[in-house]
C-alpha cells in the first residue's frame, strides 16, 4: 500500500522593530531605521493553510466595495465626504469636524483615564446610527451599568458584542451591518491566523490591518481603542500609528478632574485642535471656556503665582503658573515640573540667573501648572520666570496682571503667535495690564483695548513692570 506524504506548509518567521516597523529577516541589535538597540521582536507569520483569512474576511465583509481603477486628477472631485457628527463638539473640533466615514481612528490613553467612558458615552448619544460596540476587556454587565450611569436613557440602535476573536467579530459585522464599529480595545483582539498571545506585535499588527481593510472597503469607520505604556507611548508595533488615519490621545492626572483630548496625527484634519473636558460622577463635561474654571480661585496677597495668556490649538485660554521656591536641605538642589518641560525649566532658570542676576544655584524650584493640565506653548516662558522670582523674593503680583511671551537664552522676549486672541481673552475676563513681546506691536491691529499693554523686549523690563 503506497502512502502519500503532502508537504506541510513551513513555517515563516520574521523580526519586527516594537520601535518604528522595520522588518529584518534575522535579529538585530540595533535597528537601521530608528537607531534603538533590543526592539527587534520575533514574530511568527503563518502559513496558508487554505482557510479564510483575516484580511479576505474584512474585504469581504464590506458591503460596499470599491473597486479600484485609475482616475485623472482633474475628473477627481475635490469636495470633502460629509462627516459624522459626534453631537460632542470637543471630539468633533479635534477630529477636524467629525468622523470622517471610511476613516479608522485610534484613541489612546492611560488606564483608568476615561477612554470608554469617552467612547461609550458618545456613541450611546448618537440614536440615529447603528453602533456596534465591541469589547475584549469588560462583560456586557459592566458596561450596562456604566451606560445607566453615564446616560440613563436606552438606545435602540446601541449593539453591544463581547468577544476576542477577530473572525468572530467580522462574522458579526456580517450579520449586524453597523454603521459604526468601536473595538475596546486593540490589544485584547486576536486572529487565529497569528500563533501568540492577544496584544502581541504580529497579533495587533495583523488585527489593525484586518480592520483597516474593512473600514476602507465598506466605508464604515472603525474607532480602535489603545493602551499606552509606561513612557507614555502607545502600546504595541510603531506601525499601528503608521495604519491608521487618526491618532488622538486622551490625558490628564487622575487626580484632577480635567482630562486633555490631543490629536497626534490626522489625515483628515489640524493637529494642533485640542478638546478639553471636566470628569464628573455622571460622566464627561465638555469644557467651552476653560479660563472661567482655572481661574475660579483668589490668590491674592500670595506669591509664587503668575497667569499667562496661552493657546493650545486654535482656543486661548488663561492658565496659572505655580512656582515655589526654598533652599536646597540635601544639597543637591530639586528642579521638579507639573504640566511642564522641565528641561526648559532647567534653560529658564539658567537664564534668569545668567542674564538677570538672581542666584537660584542652592534653591530647591518646583513649578506646576494648575488644574493638572500639560501646557506645551512656548508663550507660558515669561509667566513661568514671573512665578519664579516671586515665589524667591516672596512678593506677590498684583492682581489683575498676565502675560505672555517666548524667553530667549540672551535674555530676550520672543514675540508669539495670535496676540490679538490673548489680549482679547485676558481682556474679558477681566485683566487690567497684560505685558506682551515688543515685536508683536508692530504687526497688531491698532485699536482701541480697554486692557493696558505693556510692550517688553528683555525679561528685565517684565520683571520691572512686575515688582517695580
Amino acid at each position: 500500500m503506497c502512502h502519500i506524504f503532502l508537504p506541510m506548509a513551513k513555517e515563516k518567521t520574521a523580526y519586527v522593530c516594537e520601535n518604528c516597523g522595520q522588518e529584518s529577516p534575522k535579529w538585530i541589535g540595533k535597528c537601521p531605521a530608528c537607531g534603538q538597540w533590543n526592539t527587534f521582536k520575533e514574530i511568527r507569520i503563518a502559513a496558508d493553510s487554505g482557510r479564510i483569512s483575516a484580511t479576505k474576511a474584512a474585504a469581504q465583509v464590506g458591503h460596499a466595495l470599491r473597486r479600484s481603477k485609475v482616475l485623472r486628477l482633474k475628473d477627481i472631485s475635490s469636495h470633502d465626504d460629509p462627516r459624522i457628527d459626534m453631537h460632542d463638539d470637543e471630539l468633533n473640533r479635534v477630529l477636524g469636524g467629525g468622523l470622517v466615514p471610511g476613516s479608522i481612528v485610534l484613541l489612546g490613553g492611560e488606564p483608568g483615564i476615561g477612554k470608554s467612558t469617552l467612547s461609550l458615552q458618545t456613541m450611546l448619544n448618537l440614536p440615529e446610527k447603528r453602533i456596534l460596540y465591541i469589547s475584549g476587556e469588560e462583560s456586557a454587565h459592566q458596561l450596562k451599568m456604566r451606560a445607566e450611569r453615564l446616560s440613563g436613557q436606552e438606545n435602540e440602535n446601541f449593539l453591544l458584542l463581547c468577544e476576542n476573536s477577530l473572525e468572530q467579530i467580522f462574522e458579526q459585522i456580517k450579520v449586524e451591518e453597523p454603521q459604526i464599529v468601536v473595538i475596546d480595545s486593540i490589544q485584547t483582539i486576536a486572529t487565529d491566523e497569528v500563533e501568540s498571545s492577544a496584544g502581541s506585535i504580529s497579533q495587533v499588527r495583523e488585527c489593525a490591518s484586518s480592520l483597516l481593510r474593512f473600514a476602507k472597503t465598506s466605508g464604515v469607520p472603525v474607532i480602535l481603542i489603545g493602551h499606552i505604556t509606561k513612557e507614555g507611548t502607545l502600546a504595541g508595533p510603531k506601525i499601528l500609528e503608521h495604519i491608521v488615519d487618526t491618532v488622538i490621545q486622551f490625558e490628564g492626572d487622575q487626580h484632577y478632574m480635567y482630562r486633555i483630548l490631543r490629536s497626534i496625527k490626522n489625515r483628515f484634519g489640524s493637529t494642533s485642535e485640542l478638546g478639553i473636558y471636566e470628569m464628573q460622577h455622571n460622566g464627561l463635561r465638555q469644557v467651552s471656556n476653560p479660563s472661567e474654571l482655572l481661574l475660579t480661585q483668589n490668590h491674592e496677597g500670595l506669591s509664587g503665582i503668575a497667569i499667562s495668556s496661552a493657546i493650545e490649538g486654535v482656543r486661548p485660554f488663561l492658565v496659572e503658573t505655580q512656582a515655589l521656591v526654598s533652599s536646597a536641605a540635601y544639597g543637591t538642589p530639586q528642579r521638579q515640573a507639573t504640566g511642564f518641560d522641565q528641561r526648559r525649566l532647567n534653560m529658564l532658570l539658567a537664564v534668569l540667573e545668567k542674564r538677570v542676576g538672581f542666584k537660584l544655584m542652592q534653591k530647591d524650584v518646583f513649578l506646576n501648572i494648575a488644574g493638572g493640565l500639560r501646557v506645551t506653548d512656548l508663550a507660558i516662558d515669561l509667566s513661568v520666570i514671573a512665578a519664579v522670582l516671586s515665589s524667591n523674593v516672596d512678593t506677590p503680583i498684583e492682581q489683575g496682571w498676565c502675560m505672555c511671551g517666548e524667553v530667549g537664552l540672551s535674555g530676550e522676549v520672543r514675540p508669539v503667535n495670535r496676540i490679538e486672541q490673548r489680549i482679547a481673552e485676558a481682556e474679558k475676563l477681566g485683566f487690567s495690564h497684560i505685558i506682551l513681546p515688543q515685536y508683536n506691536m508692530q504687526a497688531m491691529a491698532r485699536k482701541k483695548y480697554n486692557i493696558q499693554l505693556h510692550p517688553v523686549k528683555k525679561v528685565e523690563e517684565a520683571l520691572r513692570a512686575l515688582f517695580g
